[in-house]
């Protein structure tokens, strides 16, 4: 059982948990060894004894282990102890896209290309090392704090061969491609199909596929066609949009076919956002919509039962801020032992469901026919004069029309709702909506008490509606904050009660920092605890764009960078350069923190790294001098031994006579050591023989070497 302060691998001590999913929970640790803080995550001790849970813990580790790269959540170890199961990672401080584009409600095209073009990067990287991920998705994408994207939890990814995966493990239902739903084979375009439904969310705040049930939402992902994201944002650029329909093609074949295609095609969507250059693969018969087998309705019917009982035990994820470490196992795909397989097989009944789905069309007529009857009864009210309002006009941007090119919701039932499930019916159409408020005695606060446009009526998608809601029988009042400083009006706000969200637009007649709107206006009778809208001035906007500093960045962050900021690239030159790495910029035409014209183009030059150099050795070696050898005699034999600054031995020989030439060329160091040794003899003490005469002394030799600095010249 891990407990906080304990040390796992003899280096790892745990520090706090951070994050808790279904099979495994994650806790913050620093590893001693390298003085480090990493994400450790552990197997729940209920399913240390499981193998199909130990091998799924396993696969995620070889999968993640082989592989290092920027927009990934890299593996360092991987472990066992006392029954313990482990894996380290990363330790990335943010949150998951998921609850960034919660936060947000929706992306604009340039951020979501912009994280799409990261996270393919990740996918590149893992495909390029047969890694199929297999479960793409909001919930497996971090932000870092400094706006790194990562793409993180290979429980599910498998090893690529020759051939495509054949398996019954299925990522997410939301995101799951139809090849998966129907438990065929998955391969690196399973991956893009996946991350071109993560683009629909960044981009329209909703999955295009949704459902009461799982298995209702696979068959979606199989024979419904993939709705645009241009019908709930219509603003989206043309090339974006056909990105992602690329991407969500049924066939694989009419998909990109590697993730290189599609990083090409997203990074010209961020210069030419509105161009058309998204080439579409022939169609073929695979990518037709056709309904679902029999067959194919069993398989996917049990693998979501298997998903659903896994999903059941499963919490979400839980972040104590949105700057703490972000690990999530949301929707996790192994849908545990062949018994769940067993069990369903014994209590599924086609018969019964055949049954069941008979009934179902009863009711469905039946259901119609009362609807008819009341439609007949209303329109016949309306004939004899029951309702003197006009009949069902047609609510548009600003005016009031018969027809027209523009699509058009029926207007659905508001009164007696509270104000965020209206507004939320109404965002579902497409249809925009502003809230009044007033005092109400005798409807709760809160609650809807009419509306713009009737029940029925035709609004025009994009239209405005505004919703009358009751502030109870004591509304509070908001106060006047436009033209204060937004501290200021915070406090008045919070002071009645109310909350407050802070935007910020650019004005030609507030200056900077104070508030130039608010919604609610002034004056108007709300609830306590309302929620008002503050924008804030950033003063008169710049009508030129800013230069954004490229130097020291890699050559496609560079071009991604300045060309979300509304620049164009230019490489005039690869040049060696030895103070930057090879393929980063070093120069850039206009500094940072300059203002040019929209569209203007930045030249930068990119360094090849540092140039090869080669130098020569063209010396005369000469006798020792008495400085270096005070005993050396000339005409001693000297080892004389050259070695270069990079280890190259060049001369080792024994000389008598000096000078001696040395010439060597090509070398790749700039200097090298001579080292050289000799002997001396040396004459002992004077002795007495046996009869007393005396003696020279025994000789003996020693040893003598010194070092001579040697410096090359550059070729």
């Amino acid at each position: 059982m891990i407990k906080i302060g304990m040390m796992i691998g003899d280096r790892y001590e745990i520090l706090e948990k951070i994050g808790t999913g279904g099979m495994s929970d994650v806790y913050k640790a620093k590893c001693h060894k390298l003085n480090r803080f990493v994400a450790v995550k552990v197997l729940k001790q209920e399913f240390s004894e499981n193998e199909n849970f130990v091998s799924k813990f396993r696969i995620e580790a070889q999968a993640a282990a082989g592989l290092m790269h920027p927009n990934i959540v890299n593996v360092y170890d991987v472990g066992e102890e006392n029954g313990i199961y482990y894996i380290v990672m990363e330790l990335v401080e943010g949150i998951t896209l998921k609850k960034y584009i919660e936060k947000k409600a929706r992306l604009s095209y340039k951020e979501a290309v912009s994280i799409a073009i990261q996270v393919s990067m990740g996918i590149e990287a893992a495909h390029n090392n047969h890694i199929i991920h297999r479960d793409i998705k909001p919930q497996n994408i971090i932000i870092s704090k400094d706006g790194k994207v990562k793409v993180t939890d290979f429980g599910i990814a498998k090893a690529a061969t020759s051939n495509t995966i054949t398996s019954n493990v299925m990522g997410s239902v939301h995101y799951t491609s139809p090849e998966q739903a129907r438990g065929g084979y998955s391969d690196e375009k399973s991956d893009i199909y996946s991350l071109g439904i993560t683009m629909f969310e960044m981009l329209t705040g909703r999955v295009p596929f949704n459902g009461e049930t799982t298995v209702a939402i696979a068959i979606k992902h199989i024979q419904e066609e993939m709705p645009s994201p241009k019908e709930f944002v219509p603003e989206i650029p043309a090339s974006v949009e056909s990105i992602v329909l690329k991407c969500c093609q049924k066939s694989p074949d009419r998909r990109y076919q590697n993730v290189p295609e599609l990083l090409a095609d997203l990074k010209q969507s961020l210069m030419n956002p509105d161009e058309d250059f998204v080439v579409r693969n022939d169609p073929d018969t695979e990518g037709n919509t056709r309904m679902v087998s029999d067959r194919e309705m069993t398989q996917i019917k049990r693998r979501t039962y298997y998903q659903e009982a896994q999903e059941e035990e499963e919490e979400s994820m839980r972040l104590r801020t949105d700057a703490e470490p972000a690990y999530e196992e949301e929707e996790i795909g192994d849908y545990g032992d062949e018994e769940y397989a067993e069990d369903y097989d014994e209590g599924y009944n086609p018969r019964m469901e055949r049954v069941t789905t008979l009934l179902a069309v009863v009711a469905g007529v039946v259901i119609c026919v009362i609807v008819i009857i009341l439609a007949v009864r209303i329109f016949a009210n309306v004939e004899s004069g029951v309702d003197d309002e006009l009949p069902n006009p047609i609510i548009t941007d600003g005016s009031v029309s018969g027809t027209g090119e523009a699509q058009y919701k029926k207007m659905p039932k508001v009164q007696g709702k509270n104000v965020e499930e209206a507004r939320n019916a109404l965002a579902e159409l497409g249809i925009k909506s502003e809230v009044n408020y007033v005092e109400s005695d005798t409807v709760e606060v809160g609650v809807v008490i009419s509306a713009s446009a009737i029940e029925g009526q035709d609004v025009a998608v994009g239209a405005t509606v505004t919703i009358t809601a009751s502030a109870g029988p004591k509304g509070v009042e908001v106060p006047q904050v436009v033209g204060k400083p937004f501290e200021e009006a915070k406090r008045m706000m919070e002071e009645q009660g109310l909350e407050v969200t802070r935007e910020e637009a650019h004005s030609d007649t507030v200056e900077k920092d104070l508030v130039a709107a608010q919604v609610p206006e002034q004056g108007s009778k709300v609830p306590k605890g309302t929620n008002v809208t503050l924008t804030v001035s950033l003063g008169k906007e710049q009508s030129k764009v800013y230069v954004p500093n490229l130097v020291n960045k890699t050559e496609m962050d560079g071009t991604v960078e300045a060309t979300e900021a509304g620049l164009q690239v230019s490489v005039i030159a690869h040049e060696f350069n030895a103070e930057y790495g090879e393929g980063y910029i070093f120069y850039q035409s206009y500094s940072q923190g300059s203002y040019v014209d929209p569209g203007t183009v930045i030249e930068i030059k990119v360094s090849k790294g540092a140039e090869a150099k080669t130098y020569k050795c063209n010396v005369n070696i000469t006798a020792p001098t008495p400085e270096e050898a005070p005993d050396y005699v000339s005409g001693t034999p000297v080892q004389l031994k050259l070695v270069t600054d990079d280890g190259n031995v060049l001369l080792d020989t024994t000389a008598s006579s000096f000078p001696q030439p040395a010439n060597y060329y090509g070398l790749s160091a700039a200097g090298g050591t001579l080292t050289m040794s000799y002997t001396v003899t040396i004459q002992g003490p004077p002795t007495t023989d046996e009869n007393g005469n005396q003696v020279a002394g025994a000789t003996t030799t020693e040893p003598r070497s010194f070092n001579r600095r040697v410096e090359f010249t550059e070729e």
